[in-house]
């Protein structure tokens, strides 16, 4: 039985993937990393919007933030993110597994 510590990670991660917007970050961060201007830009929304979608996903450690002289270069985390031969993604979250195939 899984216990409560991996059940609420599960869930922040899900939390954090219920927006369509969030999820728009994960898909544009798949490529590789990007600052909040490029996101921005690939997204075709506002830089603030965009910040803010970040935010969460870094608070909840879905992202990892890096800051490189004026930019944060945002990633997707390692620990749970793993790209696969087929180029599909998958978000592993110990019993739940998530594919984000390509698109």
């Amino acid at each position: 039985m899984m216990d409560h510590k991996t059940a609420e990670r599960c869930a922040l991660a899900f939390h954090a993937l219920s927006d369509p917007h969030r999820v728009m970050v994960v898909e544009c961060l798949r490529s590789g990393t990007k600052n909040v201007t490029q996101l921005s830009r690939l997204l075709e929304a506002e830089l603030v919007n965009v910040s803010h979608h970040l935010g969460v996903l870094r608070e909840l450690n879905v992202v990892i933030a890096d800051k490189k002289g004026r930019f944060v270069n945002y990633s997707l985390n390692p620990e749970l993110f793993q790209a696969e031969r087929d180029n599909t993604t998958v978000m592993e979250l110990g019993w739940c597994r998530v594919e984000f195939p390509h698109s």
